[in-house]
């Protein structure tokens, strides 16, 4: 199993627990609730795979040396959600959230299942602190930032009432 389908369950298995309330509980002011950690990572999946479909199509092959994404999940290193990854200040549902990220990582899969593997190796687009990620590195990016949020999620959680 792929290390971002590995840290998929383990994000569900860790979330399956709590009721809405918790969910949707602010642990520290300022800080994003569990829900919209959960609401970022769908929208960061969902932006990812729309990434990735547009290059495979459109992109120029431009191969670039593979990075350290693992680094990603140093969270001693803050780095600023973008603006189109910022959850709305609403309550979420876990059924809800649950479902949106089934539907983002359906999208991811199947987008990566129709690529020509090659296409994913040869093609690159920009990430805001690495670089030039070629489209693979993007996916298998996908898994390290969540384990990010995984770790975060453990700290809430730990902290609510």
């Amino acid at each position: 199993m792929d290390h971002h389908e590995q840290v998929r369950q383990q994000l569900i298995k860790s979330v399956s627990g709590l009721s809405d309330e918790q969910l949707n509980t602010r642990a520290a002011k300022g800080s994003w609730t569990i829900a919209q950690v959960l609401e970022h990572l769908y929208l960061i999946e969902t932006s990812i795979a729309a990434m990735i479909a547009h290059t495979v199509k459109h992109g120029e092959s431009q191969p670039v040396e593979e990075k350290p994404i693992h680094l990603t999940v140093d969270r001693s290193k803050k780095v600023e959600a973008p603006d189109f990854a910022r959850p709305d200040n609403r309550f979420f549902t876990r059924h809800e959230l649950e479902e949106k990220l089934h539907q983002s990582r359906q999208r991811l899969r199947q987008i990566t299942e129709q690529a020509n593997p090659a296409d994913l190796e040869a093609k690159s687009f920009p990430h805001p602190i690495f670089g030039p990620l070629n489209l693979k590195q993007w996916v298998e990016f996908v898994g390290y930032h969540e384990q990010r949020h995984l770790a975060q999620i453990e700290e809430i959680k730990a902290q609510l009432p």
